[in-house]
């Protein structure tokens, strides 16, 4: 059988007893998670869902997520994950675009497209015939009138169910794209994609699934990234997720602590935020038995500075994984390699079943210089299908002997790894000059009073584009903006140093912990 939906049966089957989630106090063995999900998935088959159509889902970080997950693949269905935080009208668009014949929504979702009328307004969305509440709990009553919960549709419907088959070609993922440069779009991802992508975690972080490991659930599981490598990833070798809803950093110290956390996966800021908890914590949190229990700890969705990236080494005692991937391809496409010493700064090498190349930004032509800067391609078992529904999107994206043009660029050393310079599109062209704003930010994390900093180009009357630099200070610092501008002078070069800098409490970032550039201007 190919259908993802393996995952579940094949660890409920084997290890039935074995912790799948901890959620609080609440510890959910295999067994009960398979049940569940069986019954999402009868209760779909029931509601007239048949294999290919598409189920929306929006849902936190809660055992309900996972099993709707994976009753939605045991039907044959495909899963479209949507972001917690969208307003009605971008649900709306998502669920119209997807062809989405289902709706399964947590109910603390901002704006249900289904207007003060109870179900009236939901009709509107053309095909989508089913609306199904997600409530913390599954028997409490529908907080909409006429709105069944998904815990009451559940309700009498058999444990049992045989998942179905499925072909490796089809569809069982669309993972909208952030949309920041036009309208989401939808990419269509395999069942080998996604099968092939949380199964390297045997080679990528010696994952066993006589040895599970514990992984801290902390990235949000409806976006790529937590949910291949942690909720994809855990399953597939039989490890426990312990799930937190929302990330606090003082609530996952405790819960590593706890729980004897093995795995920990999250994006820069979030280990920016641990290494600020720690500081904040004192004796509270015991580091050492932390430390102890971590063996693996990865990051990707954004470069990790320099600095992070030596503090948690020297807290925690384990050097974090850096590896890098987009939604289009599953999402992992390359790792930093487990066991051996960390590159500083690097995105590791392909993980097997993949290639990755540079190529020019106005052609497929590959960057061979040594030195040479150029656009991340990349081709294997984890490149979508393409683009629902957008033949010329995909046709753009994807070249005919299948190289995936990812939009990032970077620089190859002799020994094959790579390195991100920057998004294409964050590149800041001054009075002609590239600057790369990952550069500059990682001279600015060195200033003794700089504890995280974003810098974006602004528009400038002469240069094109200024550099504008974003900062948050370290706890009982000091500094001037014209102060730090003053001492980056003296660090870059003169087409590359900020010339305005912004102090400011927080940086406004995305529901997955990426900064939010396109708001800093």
């Amino acid at each position: 059988m190919t259908n993802l939906a393996m995952f579940l049966d094949d660890t409920a089957r084997e290890h039935p007893e074995r912790t799948a989630i901890v959620l609080g106090d609440v510890r959910v063995p295999y067994a009960q998670v398979d049940a569940a999900a069986n019954q999402v998935a009868n209760l779909l088959v029931e509601r007239g869902v048949e294999p290919g159509d598409k189920v929306a889902l929006s849902c936190p970080n809660l055992p309900q997520f996972t099993i709707a997950y994976f009753g939605i693949l045991k039907a044959g269905a495909v899963v479209v994950p949507l972001n917690v935080l969208l307003k009605g009208r971008e649900i709306a668009y998502h669920l119209a675009d997807s062809d989405a014949k289902a709706y399964l929504a947590f109910q603390g979702t901002p704006e249900l497209p289904i207007g003060a009328e109870a179900h009236a307004g939901f009709s509107e969305v053309d095909g989508c015939e089913h609306l199904f509440l997600i409530t913390v709990d599954p028997a409490a009553p529908s907080p909409i009138e006429g709105v069944e919960t998904l815990g009451q549709a559940m309700a009498g419907q058999a444990p049992t169910f045989a998942t179905r088959d499925v072909d490796d070609e089809d569809t069982a993922v669309i993972l909208y794209t952030s949309g920041t440069t036009g309208q989401p779009k939808g990419a269509e991802l395999r069942h080998r994609n996604m099968r092939s992508n949380a199964l390297v975690g045997k080679e990528l972080f010696g994952a066993d699934p006589e040895r599970p490991d514990t992984y801290l659930c902390v990235l949000p599981l409806f976006h790529s990234f937590g949910q291949t490598v942690i909720q994809n990833g855990a399953f597939a070798f039989g490890g426990t997720l312990v799930m937190l809803p929302r990330f606090e950093a003082g609530a996952a110290l405790g819960l590593m602590q706890r729980e004897k956390v093995t795995f920990f996966a999250g994006v820069p800021t979030m280990y920016w935020g641990l290494l600020g908890a720690l500081s904040a914590a004192g004796d509270s949190v015991d580091v050492q038995q932390i430390a102890a229990g971590l063996r693996v700890a990865v990051a990707g969705g954004s470069a990790l500075p320099v600095e992070v990236h030596r503090q948690f080494e020297e807290r925690f005692g384990v050097t974090i994984l850096e590896g890098y991937g987009l939604s289009e391809t599953s999402p992992v496409a390359s790792f930093s390699k487990y066991g051996e010493p960390v590159r500083v700064g690097s995105i590791g090498v392909p993980i097997p079943g993949v290639e990755m190349k540079l190529v020019a930004a106005d052609s497929w032509e590959e960057v061979t210089d040594p030195d040479g800067i150029g656009e991340i391609a990349i081709r294997g078992e984890n490149v979508m299908k393409g683009y629902y529904k957008r033949p010329e999107a995909t046709a753009e994206a994807i070249s005919p002997e299948g190289w995936f043009r990812s939009g990032d660029l970077a620089r190859k050393d002799a020994d094959g790894w790579y390195y991100i310079v920057d998004r294409s599109k964050d590149m800041i062209i001054r009075g002609g000059f590239n600057v790369y704003p990952r550069e500059v930010e990682e001279v600015l994390m060195t200033h003794p009073a700089i504890s995280l900093a974003a810098v974006i180009g602004v528009p400038h009357e002469s240069h094109g584009e200024e550099i504008k630099a974003v900062v948050i200070l370290e706890d009982g610092a000091s500094a001037t903006p014209d102060e730090i501008v003053d001492w980056s002078k003296d660090q870059l070069a003169a087409y590359k140093y900020p010339r305005i800098v912004e102090i400011v409490e927080r940086l406004p970032m995305t529901a997955t912990g990426k900064i939010l550039k396109r708001e800093l201007g």
